[in-house]
């Protein structure tokens, strides 16, 4: 190898550490899909395994999995899709697909629907939240057990930044591979101008903030390529893409590290205003801004109180015959149990 050749190979082995596959090695890949309920999830999966299905309602945690060969005459490396349903009322379920075993080879895709703004930062709040809560708690596991992974990890996301960037000590990038896909573009570009403007600059300061990398989607062909690129690169090693759009009238594509604090500028809002608000990090600061054009819904409002076991699409004729006798046997029980208690004779001591 010529000494052009070594340097080409150091950059991209420091722009990829986890890229030490040996050839002909196989790799596994583990991505978990979460965000809004019925935000597009289970669309762009199947547009990234290119698999011609209408999408079903995801009921609480599925799994798919897709297989893609680097070269020609290569084995095929594996990539496993892990899909949260129900918006916010199923995140404890995070913990199942994220372990210590496969945390270094593990990254998230955080859908969020653009056309439903008041619900977007309690989404992304609350499902971060638990996530990164998880990852650092294996991380403190492993700083016990296997301190060098740890290490590596921690380093990695660092990565995403050079030292010499000005932000590079302001940001608290995300434990894992991140990235946010605002979903619904198609009826996004229909706000008003304003409003566009400040849910863009919001989630390019929270991808930035965390490390991550953002881009917009729709159904559009030439979006969903955009999405796929991404997530492409975190399920089997494609090349990253250099391209980048912060215009807020167009779809933005951002890949992490490629955004700066100088370039979002400051929260949306009046000086007046922002020094009125309390906040003890820019995060925070951030929401609070945000919530003042889109007041939040409630945590509550997000939970999916639909009975799972009234879904006509996971209906078994012989299974729900059987559900509906004990139903009958169980209100038959309510009375007969309610009448009895009426009947009882008290003490009046």
């Amino acid at each position: 190898d010529t000494l052009w050749d070594l340097a080409i190979a150091e950059v991209e082995k420091r722009e990829n550490p986890d890229d030490g596959v040996k050839q002909g090695e196989v790799w596994e890949k583990s991505i978990l899909f979460m965000g809004n309920k019925n935000g597009g999830k289970t669309t762009i999966i199947l547009r990234c395994l290119e698999r011609e299905e209408a999408p079903k309602p995801t009921l609480a945690l599925e799994y798919t999995f897709g297989r893609r060969a680097r070269r020609h005459n290569t084995p095929k490396d594996i990539a496993h899709f892990w899909e949260l349903g129900g918006g916010t009322s199923l995140q404890e379920l995070i913990r199942i697909p994220i372990t210590s075993h496969n945390i270094r080879s593990f990254a998230v895709v955080l859908v969020l629907d653009l056309s439903k703004p008041n619900e977007l930062w309690t989404t992304m709040e609350n499902l971060l939240q638990v996530t990164r809560s998880h990852v650092n708690k294996i991380l403190t596991k492993l700083e016990k057990t296997n301190p060098e992974v740890a290490a590596e990890l921690k380093q990695r996301m660092r990565n995403n930044l050079q030292r010499d960037h000005p932000d590079y000590e302001l940001v608290d990038p995300f434990p894992i591979p991140l990235v946010i896909i605002g979903s619904k573009y198609d009826i996004f570009q229909e706000f008003d101008s304003e409003m566009r403007k400040i849910i863009s600059k919001t989630l390019r300061f929270v991808s930035h903030y965390c490390g991550a990398s953002l881009v917009f989607t729709s159904k559009s062909e030439a979006l969903l390529l955009k999405a796929r690129v991404l997530i492409n690169h975190l399920a089997f090693g494609y090349d990253k893409s250099k391209s980048v759009s912060v215009d807020p009238s167009k779809p933005l594509f951002i890949p992490a590290g490629l955004d700066s604090l100088s370039q979002i500028g400051p929260p949306p809002a009046s000086d007046s205003d922002i020094g009125k608000m309390r906040a003890n990090t820019p995060l925070e600061l951030w929401r609070k801004v945000f919530e003042q054009t889109f007041p939040p819904r409630s945590f509550r409002d997000l939970q999916d109180t639909k009975d799972p076991a009234q879904d006509a699409q996971y209906a078994e004729y012989e299974i729900d015959v059987m559900r509906a006798q004990k139903n009958q046997e169980l209100e038959q029980y309510k009375k007969k149990a309610s009448k009895s208690w009426k009947e009882m004779d008290f003490d009046s001591d």
